[in-house]
């Protein structure tokens, strides 16, 4: 079962293999509107949530495929302000875990970077004693291969014995600062939950009830018995935009306006709609329901532009 949440009267999906149901089975699109966790400060590519229409989701609850639910709101009245709930404390353990591991993986890292550079060190610690008058310390002699470099003794070079890289910095931190952490989409625990009934006009739901409401759905659900995908259509000035296929593949061939079937519509607006529908190489649609129920559609096009 698909699970909506709905957030002052906006719906959301955010478990992924939800998502990707409602896309592939259902011919559902919706609008991603979350930000990505390892790119949040751009708005080019979205990730989860994925915000639905409300037609949408008022389409996958009558076909029996989804449920809609709300998070009650929070109690604070009562509590004792130093009582810590208990996916905090999970939180807090799990957070604790992730630095401990990073911690290790870190100082594990940072002595394999030593160890390639132990020689280059000793021999930098070397020189410093010469300069300061000390003893050069222990160091074995090797045979230069080439003509350059410092030698001493009949031309053969010092090699100094590389120290332990643990010796090198036995005091790493990493800082907590610098932890990586994790950005959950979902919540571990959900905790309490109640059920959102789509056919009762509420302050989670105000659509139940309303004439235009109604009419929207109405349209939305015979299209998309037609087989297509519908998307939102107000970048084009429509109610919805219709694709034959998923719009990662095609572009829109419709602009659907929802308008009441007795309702006025004057001849400006009818020349706008139809030179709007042109400009984008889209067919305009005029989008009604009669009193029995069923969608009526009546196309415009330019016939001397075609």
């Amino acid at each position: 079962m698909i699970r909506i949440q709905i957030l002052e009267g906006k719906a959301f999906v955010w478990n992924y293999a939800d998502a990707r149901q409602i896309r592939e089975e259902h011919r559902i699109v919706g609008t991603l509107v979350g930000a990505l966790a390892r790119k949040p400060r751009q708005n080019v590519w979205l990730g989860l949530p994925l915000q639905l229409l409300p037609e949408e989701a008022q389409l996958l609850v009558e076909r029996g495929l989804a449920i809609l639910f709300k998070k009650p709101a929070s109690q604070h009245l009562g509590r004792d302000p130093d009582q810590v709930s208990l996916p905090v404390l999970l939180l807090r353990g799990k957070k604790t875990e992730s630095y401990r591991e990073q911690l290790q993986l870190a100082a594990e890292q940072r002595r394999a970077v030593l160890g390639t550079l132990a020689q280059r060190i000793a021999q930098g610690r070397a020189k410093k004693r010469r300069q300061k008058g000390e003893e050069g310390g222990e160091y074995r002699y090797r045979r230069p291969w080439k003509n350059h470099g410092h030698s001493d003794r009949d031309g053969q070079i010092p090699c100094y014995p590389p120290p332990n890289p643990a010796d090198l910095e036995p005091s790493f931190v990493l800082p907590q600062e610098s932890m990586m952490v994790q950005l959950p989409t979902e919540r571990a625990h959900p905790g309490q939950e109640e059920v959102v009934d789509w056919r009762l006009p509420s302050q989670d739901w105000p659509y139940a009830g309303q004439e235009d409401h109604e009419m929207r759905c109405c349209i939305f659900r015979n299209l998309w018995e037609r087989g297509y995908y519908i998307t939102s259509g107000g970048k084009f000035g429509g109610d919805f935009l219709v694709y034959p296929g998923d719009p990662m593949r095609f572009h829109a061939h419709y602009i659907a306006l929802c308008i009441p079937k007795d309702a006025p519509l004057s001849l400006q607006d009818v020349v706008s709609a139809g030179r709007l529908g042109t400009n984008v190489k889209k067919t305009v649609l005029l989008c009604s329901v009669d009193q029995d129920g069923t969608a009526i559609y009546t196309s415009l096009q330019w016939t001397g532009m075609q």
